[in-house]
């Protein structure tokens, strides 16, 4: 197969045919496991032994459980000024660990710019990363000293502070004319890099403070790299964004074409960020599934293991996803995981 126009005309890339078909493959059984689970299916949610076996994140950025809590509690749950918003999506991300989150909104109350004055915030992150990590695994955060502190979390709040400064966030937010323009602004900051900043522009655009499409610009993280050229072994650096936007474009026609049916989110497509996701969990899957190709990853570190019920799925309301949702007591949407020993 030969997969066309990825650069707009300045260079055509081949690709790995069976991992290219994983690629699609993946993407719609790992939406299946989701809509039987959110259903309320009872397990196995899938024949396929590589996802029973190891921990995925979902097709769709937006249902995985920290993205859910984001978009529910930390977004739309409480009446919050703009700035506030603002404060609240930046500080969870940088953690993006919802234990940090609920033990500081348990000792400090709401978390808004309030939170930043005096040492309250740096105490309890003190406190409480004495007793556990208070970051998440998930994204690889830049951890030097930008602001002069030996602790990660103390340059952070240092960070938030700047940040919020005179309202220059807040200000560029509004200016903002695309999801790059929102991109480029978190960019200029220390501690910030290009993956955490479109990360975090993503989690922006859920909220009611911008409303740009997501798939007018895409970063692909290393994950994401990793996966591209599994598929594309002839990608550079330079292709990585248009093979993602290309993917996301001609996502039903690929589907229909290699005969797989490829489920949507209650009617919402793949969008950029979606496909950037799943190259980076095509990356795992690979790993097991086609073994003989390497990278400097080579093994899948994160088991399955169902266990956690969380409440019924949320989305941004401007979706208009929430009035299709399938509705139960509480929608069993993601796992709890173990470490592989």
């Amino acid at each position: 197969m030969r997969v066309r126009d990825l650069c707009e005309g300045e260079s055509v890339l081949r690709a790995r045919e069976e991992v290219y078909r994983a690629y699609w493959q993946f993407a719609a059984e790992r939406q299946r496991v989701f809509l039987r689970r959110a259903a309320g299916a009872a397990p196995p949610w899938t024949e396929d032994l590589i996802l029973r076996q190891y921990k995925f994140c979902n097709s769709y950025r937006a249902s995985d459980r920290v993205s859910q809590f984001l978009i529910r509690d930390v977004i739309y749950r409480g009446d919050f000024t703009a700035e506030d918003t603002l404060m609240r999506i930046v500080l969870f991300r940088l953690f993006s660990k919802i234990e940090t989150w609920l033990a500081l909104e348990r000792e400090l109350g709401s978390l808004t710019r309030a939170a930043l004055r005096g040492e309250r915030l740096a105490r309890s992150l003190d406190r409480l990363s004495s007793e556990g990590p208070i970051y998440t695994g998930a994204f690889i955060l830049c951890a030097n000293k930008a602001y002069g502190h030996e602790r990660k979390h103390l340059n952070h709040i240092e960070l938030l502070r700047s940040v919020f400064r005179r309202g220059a966030l807040p200000i560029a937010v509004a200016r903002s004319r695309s999801l790059a323009d929102v991109y480029e602004a978190l960019l200029g900051y220390p501690l910030v890099g290009p993956f955490m900043a479109y990360q975090l522009a993503i989690d922006i655009n859920y909220s009611p403070l911008t409303d740009f499409s997501e798939d007018d610009f895409t970063v692909a993280g290393p994950g994401a790299e990793r996966g591209i050229r599994k598929v594309f072994p002839s990608a550079r650096r330079r292709d990585l964004a248009a093979v993602i936007h290309w993917m996301t474009a001609n996502q039903e026609s690929e589907a229909a074409r290699l005969g797989i049916d490829l489920p949507t989110l209650f009617g919402r497509r793949l969008h950029a960020i979606d496909c950037q996701n799943l190259f980076c969990e095509l990356d795992k899957y690979a790993r097991v599934a086609f073994p003989t190709l390497k990278s400097n990853r080579r093994r899948i570190k994160t088991l399955f293991r169902p266990a956690e019920t969380l409440p019924e799925l949320f989305y941004p309301p401007k979706w208009g996803l929430n009035e299709r949702l399938p509705r139960r007591e509480s929608v069993q949407l993601e796992m709890d995981f173990e470490r592989a020993a």
